[in-house]
Formats: C-alpha cells, structure tokens, sequence
C-alpha cells in the first residue's frame, strides 16, 4: 500500500480556487529523481497570489502550493543524493507549475536541490526562505557592482516584509549604515532590532517625484516593493550608486526617467531567485549560514501548520504579515 501523506491541495471550481488539507497517495506525486520528506516550509507573497487563484501563476488543478521547502531525502535515484541528506529548495517554479512544499512529501529534481549548509537546520532554513535568498542574491549583486560600506548608507524598501527584514540583518551584519522605509512605523522598534538606523515613512517615499534628480542620499538600496516607491528611489541614489530590485508588491509599473542612469551613473540590477543557477544559489545560501544571527530570524518569525495558510494568505497579500512564517509540516 503507497504511504500517505498530508497536503494543502487547491482546486479549482466555478467559485474559484479553494485550498483543504488532504490525505494523498504518495504515487499522486509528480515524476523526479528524489522524493524528500518535508519538514517545514514558508509563506511568501507570491504563495498568496497561488493560494488566492491570482496572477495566473498556476495553470493545472488540483495543485500543491508552496514555492519552497526544507527536509530531508526519502528516496533518491541520483547519486549526488543519499537517503538522509538535508536539502533546501527555492525557486524553479516548483509550487506554481510543478507540486510544491505545502505538502508532507514532495518529489523533485534534483538539480533543483541545494544541500543544506552544515550550522543551518531545517527550521532555520525556512525561516530564511525564499525571502532571505531573495534578499541575500539582491546583497551579492549590490556588492559585485562595488557597493562598500565606506560608500555610504543603503537603503531597505518593505522593510517589515520578509524579504525587507532580512535584507537589514544581512546588511549590519555587514558593517553598512541601514535606512528602512515601512508603512507600519508602529513595528519601528522591530526594526531596530534587527538592525535599521534610520525609519522612514513610507507616504514620505510614496510621492510622485517634481524632478528627474533630487538630493542624494543613499549609495544603494534593495527594493522589494517597485512602482513608485523604486521610481522615487532612483532619483535620490548616489552618484554610482545601485538598486537592486527584487519585488513588486507595490506594483509593476515603473514610471521613470533615464535621467538618473545618464546623469549620476546610477545602476537597476534586476534578481531572479527563481532560475538562479545552482553554483550561485550555494555561494548565497552559505553565506546566508554565516552572515545572519539567529536570534534575528527567530525574532520574526511565527510557526504555522497547513490548516492556517488560506487565512494567512489573504494576510500577506494586504500586507498585514511582518516578517517569516513558518510552515511546520508535522504541527
């Protein structure tokens, strides 16, 4: 008899697309070389989108959700994996056109993998995420295009969302000056701890800019948001100075100039934690192992099992979530 295992399934029905935990087959799961027992998983923005049936990001029903995962390997039929071996995943569209990590048991890829880093655990693992890869691939490409903290403070936009709060750990963990914009000034304490110097408003960042340049006060920033939170920030950036823009919760128009391109040498970096090749994701995810203390994440981060996502995803969409959950998949 096939082991059975639990899973938040959506499906799909003329009221839209509905999410209830359900007992599958383990032969229900999708073809792959390696079958890992999942231990925890996370909530992110874009599993909001899926839960909710939004963005189109999921084409076949039913479908298990859930962009990214930590466990260990059940089954393998590649030898760069044994049974046993911990391993995280992010990215690769796997929770949107493949079956994801909100399940107890997910069969994959295995270059998809990443081998777990020796001092990080599942659970910590999770708690980093997608986000905090996100915001560590957003950190390395600031720093191959020169960014030093003797070049002035860096700027965090959605500094209460996953990716954002992260990004500040990883930041001062760096000896850089942070600056943090959010639109929940009451989390401000939250902020500082873990490790912004300066709060910001966001309606302070959220006018429509009078000119194509205006003071310069910040040598990079690392934009979750875009829209016209990223075209106000990129008239206010260093002279060669950079953006790395990660996300789009605040929209996915950019109503700009070239201006600050042409005439202060700024540079848009543009990340992608979704196809990142295998040889970056490993360099950032070591460093994620060593560059963020644990008591920062832990500090952010709540601990949820299945029963509790469709609730929380029209949370997270409204922007109601601040820092990491956690899905345990055994709670």
């Amino acid at each position: 008899m096939a082991t059975q295992f639990q899973a938040l399934v959506l499906e799909k029905g003329e009221s839209g697309v509905h999410g209830s935990v359900q007992k599958l087959d383990e032969d229900s799961l999708p073809k792959g070389d390696v079958t890992v027992a999942v231990s925890h998983s996370t909530l992110n923005y874009k599993d909001g989108l899926i839960l909710n049936g939004l963005g189109r990001l999921v084409k076949n029903y039913p479908h298990i959700p859930g962009i990214d995962f930590s466990g260990t390997v059940e089954n393998s039929k590649n030898s760069d994996y044994v049974v046993g071996d911990q391993v995280v995943l992010t990215g690769w569209r796997v929770g949107e056109s493949h079956w994801g990590g909100f399940a107890q048991k997910a069969r994959v890829d295995p270059n998809w993998l990443v081998p777990m880093p020796d001092n990080l655990s599942p659970k910590r693992a999770m708690a980093i995420g997608t986000a905090g890869f996100t915001a560590m691939l957003a950190f390395m490409a600031l720093e191959d295009h020169g960014m030093r903290p003797e070049k002035g403070s860096v700027l965090v936009t959605g500094a209460n969302g996953g990716v954002g709060s992260i990004a500040i750990a990883i930041l001062k963990a760096n000896g850089y000056e942070v600056h943090a914009v959010t639109g929940r000034m009451n989390l401000s304490d939250r902020l500082e701890a873990m490790g912004a110097d300066k709060i910001i408003d966001r309606s302070e960042m959220m006018i429509e800019p009078k000119r194509p340049l205006q003071g310069e006060y910040w040598a990079g920033c690392i934009d979750a948001v875009g829209g016209k939170m990223l075209a106000n920030v990129l008239t206010q950036i260093k002279h060669g100075g950079c953006v790395a823009a990660c996300g789009l919760a605040g929209g996915a128009h950019l109503a700009t100039t070239v201006i600050p391109f042409l005439l202060r040498g700024v540079n848009l970096l543009g990340v992608d934690s979704v196809m990142c090749p295998i040889g970056r994701r490993k360099e950032a995810w070591a460093r994620l192992a060593k560059d963020i203390p644990s008591q920062a994440v832990g500090n952010i981060t709540q601990i949820v099992g299945l029963e509790e996502l469709p609730d929380l995803a029209d949370k997270i969409l409204a922007g109601q979530i601040a820092g990491r959950v956690v899905v345990d998949l055994n709670r």
